[in-house]
């Protein structure tokens, strides 16, 4: 048996793109931007790495009435990368999420606060999905950040 899971943390590229399949299945697709900075001062470096999720049913239908753009938030997922030759004709690679789970974190700019993400629209049945550490399994809750 194996098994991979991958966490990201970062803020939303794109408003997602939501849709149902000829099946009937709903499906969510948005970016997310991971920054890495190294280095101090004049030697300061920031790289960001895009990711496409892709979300899937209820969890789907969930995401696309809650993520906007610029929000910052956590995504579980399984990755998988895919290389093509772009149209113009360099070699380029995506890294694709297909996420089990997210959570809101906070709006662009707003910190780290739970506080921040929006609330639920009105009728929707549906809970926020909450940033508790006690959610997470062990392992991830003692991740030194």
């Amino acid at each position: 048996m194996t098994f991979q899971q991958l966490i990201i943390v970062g803020n939303v590229g794109r408003d997602p793109e939501f849709k149902f399949l000829d099946n009937g299945i709903a499906v969510c697709k948005f970016s997310v931007a991971v920054n890495k900075v190294t280095g101090r001062g004049d030697q300061r470096k920031e790289k960001t790495t895009w990711f496409t999720v892709t979300m899937w049913r209820e969890r789907a239908e969930t995401a696309s009435q809650l993520i906007k753009k610029g929000q910052r938030v956590l995504i579980i997922g399984e990755v998988g990368a895919s290389a093509y030759v772009a149209q113009d004709g360099k070699p380029t690679a995506t890294l694709e999420v297909t996420a089990s789970d997210f959570r809101l974190l906070s709006s662009r700019g707003e910190g780290e606060s739970e506080a921040a993400a929006p609330a639920m629209p009105s009728g929707s049945g549906a809970q926020r999905p909450s940033a508790s550490v006690d959610d997470f399994p062990e392992e991830v809750a003692d991740l030194p950040f």
